[in-house]
């Protein structure tokens, strides 16, 4: 299922979400320019590697700043066109609603956070590996499962495979978002075998989510007193009370 866009209207013009799709696609585009010699050099450099990391975790003062950086820098980092166009469209559809009821400084911290918990998560999993890890897509995660908590109702408008045709339907929120996290447990729960290694880093897409749906907790009062605007739907009114 391929979100094309949401039913939540918004406020706030998302200037913050603008701004991580250009940076992303930029620094992509930069990506494109380099040979493949010094693309690897760019991953090996900025991306997040599990084993140097856990080396800088158990003896954080001998470990240079770079190394903890590499937890930041790799959230602009991607490997190819299905990468960039799959996490920009997820962060567009479902930022700017995140963005809306945060506020932008707010929603900045809340993406970073994310992120870095997901790296994390995909750090403590794959263990002494020294594959670089990069990709929004944990960031991105934490975005929707601040999405999924807050709107759980919104129809999300996805483009569905029928057959060998394509259509387009509406369902909530909870339905696309939550049938995308439970497959990432699957698949992360698959990739714990050594033989089942895809280079996909679902393990951060799941501690994303997981960071998301944590982070949005004191938020949703603020949710609430926008509801009249954001989710019109009278079943919302059932929802926020039992919060």
């Amino acid at each position: 299922m391929i979100p094309l866009g949401d039913s939540n209207p918004t406020q706030r013009v998302p200037i913050v979400n603008w701004l991580l799709i250009a940076a992303n696609v930029l620094v992509f585009l930069f990506e494109l320019t380099l040979p493949s010699r010094q693309l690897d050099r760019l991953f090996l450099n900025f991306g997040a590697i599990p084993n140097q990391i856990l080396l800088a975790i158990a003896h954080p003062t001998q470990t240079p700043l770079t190394i903890w950086a590499t937890l930041f820098t790799s959230m602009f980092l991607h490997s190819g066109w299905a990468h960039i166009i799959g996490n920009m469209l997820f962060l567009w559809v479902f930022g700017d609603n995140i963005e809306d009821t945060l506020g932008h400084f707010v929603y900045l911290i809340f993406y970073f956070a994310s992120g870095l918990l997901a790296g994390l998560a995909q750090v403590y999993i794959a263990g002494a590996s020294n594959l670089p890890s990069i990709g929004a897509s944990g960031a991105i995660a934490g975005v929707l499962g601040g999405y999924i908590l807050l709107y759980p109702l919104a129809r999300v408008r996805i483009l569905f495979p029928l057959f060998i045709l394509f259509t387009t339907i509406q369902l909530p929120a909870l339905v696309v978002i939550g049938w995308w996290f439970i497959q990432q447990f699957f698949y992360g729960i698959g990739s714990l075998s050594s033989s089942a290694q895809s280079g996909v880093a679902f393990w951060a897409h799941i501690g994303g989510f997981i960071a998301g749906l944590i982070l949005i907790v004191p938020f949703i009062g603020r949710a609430r007193r926008r509801r009249p605007t954001l989710a019109p739907h009278d079943a919302y009114e059932d929802y926020y009370r039992r919060f």
